[in-house]
């Protein structure tokens, strides 16, 4: 059975991930983008890792340029605005897409995994998907549900 140990990414520093490493977590991988209008909410993922990391949760972030160009920078800006104006601290990604045939293949397999409301396709930025601890999706989550909304289902997640 696929799983998130599956996967790779590349850090937003250039370097290759096993995303293996995170077995064991609970981890929120989320689409993000520096200039839309839900970009405030890497504040409050960022309280998420802060409050969870301890107990083997972390967050995923993935930065994403499909939705209206509001990820245009360079990974090194992506990570100093990200840095400099949220304190994030969770690991970032370089820029995926995350639908269309450059799909990222983790962001194929959890479209594939947990469809939304447009059925496999991403729908904006900050779409957020909560894996449990054995790399398997639990929930999928609309880029208008705030971070602080999942506390719930991340406590039952940790166990």
């Amino acid at each position: 059975m696929t799983s998130l140990r599956d996967f790779s990414a590349t850090s937003i520093d250039g370097r290759d991930i096993d995303l293996a490493s995170y077995d064991g977590q609970v981890v929120l991988v989320v689409n993000t983008a520096s200039q839309c209008g839900f970009t405030p909410q890497y504040h409050g993922l960022q309280e998420l890792q802060d409050a969870y990391a301890e107990r083997g949760f972390t967050v995923l972030g993935f930065p994403c340029d499909q939705f209206g160009h509001q990820e245009p920078g360079s990974e090194e800006e992506i990570a100093s605005f990200c840095e400099k104006n949220f304190g994030v601290s969770f690991p970032l990604f370089s820029k995926i897409d995350v639908n269309g045939d450059d799909a990222h293949p983790l962001y194929q397999w959890l479209k594939d995994e947990h469809g939304g409301v447009l059925g496999d396709k991403i729908k904006w930025n900050f779409t957020k998907f909560l894996l449990g601890r054995d790399g398997q999706v639990i929930d999928r989550y609309a880029p208008t549900t705030k971070p602080e909304k999942l506390g719930g289902d991340i406590e039952k997640a940790l166990g």
